[in-house]
């Protein structure tokens, strides 16, 4: 039985990856009247009177939201709403297993991003932090920065920050063993969606010297005007040289390649033109734009997947269950940039040098010292940069 097959007879099996579990047992009708009424009287007006107490007196200090549309589901594209619900949960179980984070899933059934933002902004004051989820782009762009404007708790895309964060540790620990420098690298990104850009924006904030993205227009440049606002505006922070052409014309002479786009792109030839030690993050899945193997064959110095099945694996699961345990630890109003190169640093600094080989670049999905080391990186940078609602930090 292949996975895809085991994986559905588990879920029947399973009837749901996550349950909501009382913290108090109510067994008698001392514990009834202190957990309902009348005792619960108190604490509601006691934050009636201070709103902040609802991080003290409720869960909310330790509950994100994991919200999706349905319409970037994994690889499997706009799938709706309810069929979005297995992959929801999933990342419901992965905050608690790996940070003890308590995550409820929500699925939205509007394509409208007027009604999603107003349906999140309704239910947030529930929440200590929102986790957007397999939205599909560009309204996931909007849909966040709209939030972020309204909403005085962290909202978080990992599809896109997440990935951004994951790919950056992989970067800085593979230029170590490749002896290049973050500031001097040329990186082709293909793929210029939600991930690409945000892994763009990123990797510019950590200093790469230039980033030349790739999508189906070709090698997007400034001097170009695109349908998509997004290219427009991503066209204007990269490709410094105005280069043009196709995804062979970007790839000679770079030392990096990062692919969030679609199997089979990359052949062996591009890779024969590209700098020397190249690095290569094939990172569709399941089928990246080239097989590890035949990156290897061609010359690539390091090359990283998104799939447990190869080494280097380039997962979001190091990244984004620190990075909300790190903000709501703090009480953060937003996961900003400082944030962001915490985490990055934090979890390349997991992999100490004595470990680092071209083949294991990251630490592993289930250290889970990772989630920790992460999370305290992440809430003092919250305190640094002012976004953080306590002085200290309590990791």
């Amino acid at each position: 039985m292949d996975i895809m097959q085991s994986s559905l007879e588990k879920h029947r099996e399973w009837g749901g990856k996550i349950e909501v579990v009382s913290r108090t047992p109510i067994n008698d009708r001392d514990a009834l009247s202190h957990a309902y009424t009348p005792g619960v009287a108190q604490p509601c007006l006691e934050i009636e009177k201070d709103p902040a107490l609802s991080y003290t007196l409720t869960r909310r200090h330790n509950l994100v939201a994991v919200i999706t549309d349905g319409t970037a589901v994994l690889g499997l594209g706009d799938i709706g709403p309810l069929a979005a619900m297995p992959v929801m949960e999933g990342k419901c179980a992965l905050f608690k297993e790996f940070a003890d984070v308590d995550a409820f899933p929500i699925c939205v059934d509007s394509k409208d991003t007027d009604t999603i933002v107003e349906t999140i902004a309704n239910i947030a004051l529930s929440f200590g932090g929102i986790n957007l989820e397999d939205i599909a782009a560009p309204r996931c762009f909007e849909i966040e920065a709209r939030l972020k404007e309204r909403l005085d708790i962290p909202v978080f895309h990992d599809d896109q920050h997440g990935t951004a964060i994951v790919v950056a540790a992989a970067l800085t620990n593979a230029c170590k063993c490749a002896g290049k420098s973050l500031d001097s690298l040329e990186v082709v990104i293909n793929g210029a969606g939600s991930a690409g850009i945000a892994i763009a924006k990123h990797l510019l904030s950590m200093g790469v010297g230039n980033i030349i993205m790739v999508d189906l227009p070709g090698i997007l440049a400034d001097d170009v005007t695109y349908d998509n606002p997004a290219h427009n505006e991503i066209a204007a922070r990269t490709n410094r040289d105005r280069r043009h052409g196709t995804l062979a014309d970007a790839v000679k002479g770079a030392d990096v390649f990062i692919g969030v786009s679609k199997p089979g792109l990359l052949t062996q030839e591009m890779i024969g033109t590209m700098a020397e030690r190249p690095l290569v993050f094939a990172m569709a899945n399941p089928t990246p734009e080239i097989m590890p193997d035949l990156a290897k064959a061609a010359g690539a110095y390091i090359v990283g997947t998104g799939r447990s099945d190869f080494p280097n694996q380039i997962n979001n699961v190091v990244a984004f269950p620190g990075v909300f345990k790190g903000a709501l630890a703090v009480r953060a109003r937003d996961i900003n940039e400082a944030m962001k190169v915490a985490a990055t640093k934090a979890i390349a600094a997991c992999v100490s040098d004595d470990r680092l080989t071209p083949d294991f670049i990251l630490p592993d999905a289930f250290d889970r010292s990772v989630s920790l080391a992460v999370a305290k990186a992440v809430a003092q940078a919250a305190i640094d940069s002012g976004v953080a609602g306590l002085e200290v930090s309590p990791l």
